[in-house]
């Protein structure tokens, strides 16, 4: 393998770890709050309650009352999936 691509190499790898990772729950609220910092629907929240769900990537998908989804936060990807992914699994002990 040529040296000059090894950091490239290496990240591809992280990366594809990474996106291993990307689509466990991270948490999951169930609630009928207005003011969660990522809530940019506060309508969703007027009469019933909501499920917001997170996943490692950063992605925050809210379910309401009659099962429509819509995502809230758009998940990272490449390096910053990287970043916060290995930053998850170190807060655990776990390394990527």
């Amino acid at each position: 393998m040529m040296t000059q691509y090894k950091d490239e190499v290496e990240l591809q790898k992280k990366i594809l770890a990474a996106e291993e990772f990307a689509n466990d729950i991270k948490g999951m609220q169930v609630h009928r709050i207005s003011s969660m910092w990522y809530d940019n629907r506060p309508q969703d929240t007027e009469k019933h309650s909501v499920t917001d769900i997170e996943y490692m990537s950063g992605k925050i998908e809210r379910t309401l009352h009659d099962g429509t989804k819509v995502v809230l936060v758009e998940a990272e990807t490449g390096e910053k999936l990287v970043d916060k992914i290995e930053t998850q699994l170190t807060d655990r002990g776990e390394t990527l």
